[in-house]
């Protein structure tokens, strides 16, 4: 027989389950109240309050007026007209969410993180039961306020759904222990949509066929159930609704892709307007690449018109980069030669890097080429400055805008990726 996990003999059998799910509570909020304590108590929402923005996320003083992330900026300022707005600083969070994932390898080394405010932790033989795990939860949770004044919201279950639905249920700052006799009392009342795999058109289709809460899918006939979303879909929300996921935390785990992008307040017409636009996406995802330690070898473009039009597009390099203008000349390549606007303007632009792996792997050229190694060397000193005097200490020439193009600059929303 093979030995339980944690030791000891297995012949006592496996031992139990204990995953936690910590999520950070409103975490770019927190982060600016933290910095700021003059903007405790109000209403605080991260994001860009033009027409074309989308909030981020938000303190729960606005969400008490119904803001909530993901939301059109127009309608959060007529919900909440005197919000205060920031834009956010993504190398801010980043920063604060390696200083808590660092809190949380103390705990265990089984750490998986979902995003830059969430996070699986595998509690198994280091936790003996569930009520151990809580006991492990609320200290991370009083580690993370004394060293990096911020709250957190944990769920202890013996699967990772059951653990990242508890921790949302007694947001914010709150500590949810789920295990599977109290599914009929807290799982089962939630509606359909809490389950993983049901989008706003799955909702539709249950609730059509009389299935509006997940106690429902427990209760209703397996052939009814496959009738209305099909067999593999049927077993898939059967098993969750039961309580039932077998999917391991995964340490390993890693960033698939780094992107960014940004939605303009007015479309982009001019070529040097788009070209700007690309060379400040190359030059944030290069940064970030650095930042990460990683390199990626394809380039992706999504451009897409005041129509909704939307085109994506890939470019495999021939050596995987962190440098901006590898990433730039690939973007270049595809917009001229991949995509027709048809004399319509650039509403939303974004490039990313996928295919990632840790720089300094691989093979390495033998002749390396001179221009990259002066662009490598101009990288390092910009992020030199830049980590020591701040992101905006030091611009490219190209992305200052001319004396005739001041009056109307193109307004940006901000691409912070939205949390809770």
């Amino acid at each position: 027989m093979t030995p339980a996990r944690g030791g000891g003999d297995s012949s006592v059998g496996p031992l139990l389950r204990v995953i936690l799910h910590l999520d950070m509570d409103a975490f770019y909020a927190a982060v600016e109240v933290r910095e700021n304590p003059a903007l405790a108590g109000k209403a605080l929402i991260i994001g860009h309050n033009g027409r074309r923005g989308v909030v981020s996320t938000c303190s729960y003083e606005a969400r008490n007026y119904g803001v909530h992330s993901a939301m059109p900026s127009a309608i959060a300022q007529r919900l909440c007209p005197n919000a205060v707005w920031l834009p956010g600083r993504m190398s801010l969070y980043v920063a604060v969410s390696r200083e808590i994932q660092r809190v949380m390898r103390d705990v265990s080394p089984v750490v998986e993180p979902l995003s830059i405010d969430e996070a699986f932790i595998d509690l198994t033989g280091i936790a003996r039961d569930l009520e151990g795990g809580r006991a492990i939860g609320l200290r991370l949770k009083q580690r993370i306020r004394t060293e990096a004044r911020l709250t957190a919201s944990v769920g202890v279950a013996p699967n990772k759904f059951l653990a990242k639905v508890a921790s949302d249920m007694e947001k914010p700052d709150g500590l949810v222990v789920l295990p599977l006799e109290a599914l009929p009392d807290r799982l089962w009342p939630l509606p359909v949509r809490r389950l993983w795999g049901v989008g706003p058109r799955t909702a539709e289709r249950l609730e059509r066929g009389g299935i509006r809460i997940i106690g429902d899918i427990v209760r209703v006939e397996a052939k009814s159930l496959t009738a209305l979303v099909g067999e593999g879909s049927a077993t898939h929300l059967r098993a969750l609704a039961e309580g039932r996921d077998e999917r391991t935390v995964n340490a390993s785990r890693q960033a698939r892709s780094i992107s960014e992008e940004r939605t303009y307040g007015e479309d982009l017409t001019r070529a040097e307007d788009i070209g700007r636009a690309l060379l400040a996406r190359a030059e944030g995802v290069a940064r970030q690449l650095r930042r990460e330690g990683l390199i990626g070898r394809t380039v992706h473009l999504k451009v897409r018109t005041g129509d909704f039009t939307t085109w994506t597009r890939s470019h495999a390099l021939p050596q995987p980069t962190d440098l901006a203008e590898a990433l730039l000349e690939a973007a270049r390549e595809m917009y001229r030669d991949r995509i027709d606007l048809e004399d319509r303007g650039v509403r939303l632009l974004g490039l990313g890097v996928s295919g990632l792996q840790p720089a300094g792997t691989g093979q390495a050229s033998l002749f390396e080429d001179p221009a990259q190694v002066k662009a490598r060397r101009l990288a390092r000193a910009s992020d030199a400055v830049k980590n020591r005097m701040g992101e905006n200490a030091l611009t490219r020439a190209r992305l200052l805008r001319r004396k005739q193009d001041e009056q109307t600059p193109p307004e940006q929303a901000s691409s912070l990726p939205a949390v809770d």
